[in-house]
């Protein structure tokens, strides 16, 4: 990322699209998010500790997991709000979005 790009608050990897979330979305999506970040650092205790590949492994599986349940959440989410306020605003072109979407999640 470059110096402007970090300072105007864009990414390069970013639709630069925003959406205002509700309370209720937002913490349900950041706690998910931290319990996450705390499975990770339990993970690289882990390494740390010496712990066994297996058990780590299984560790590395449930936060795989927590991943894929977060992107559900999101998923839907996306296509309750922006998607059928798009739809319902005429604008067709959030659909071929959501396709390119799906593909990229996909792979």
């Amino acid at each position: 990322m470059t110096e402007d790009e970090m300072t105007e608050g864009t990414c390069p990897h970013c639709s630069g699209k925003h959406k205002e979330r509700d309370l209720s979305e937002y913490k349900d999506l950041m706690n998910r998010l931290k319990r996450i970040e705390g499975q990770v650092r339990g993970v690289e205790g882990m390494l740390e500790s010496n712990a066994y590949c297996t058990d780590i492994l299984m560790q590395v599986s449930a936060i795989t997991c927590a991943l894929n349940s977060f992107n559900k959440v999101l998923l839907a989410n996306h296509m309750k709000t922006c998607i059928a306020e798009g739809i319902r605003n005429g604008d067709d072109s959030i659909i071929d979005e959501f396709v390119v979407t799906l593909q990229k999640l996909m792979k």
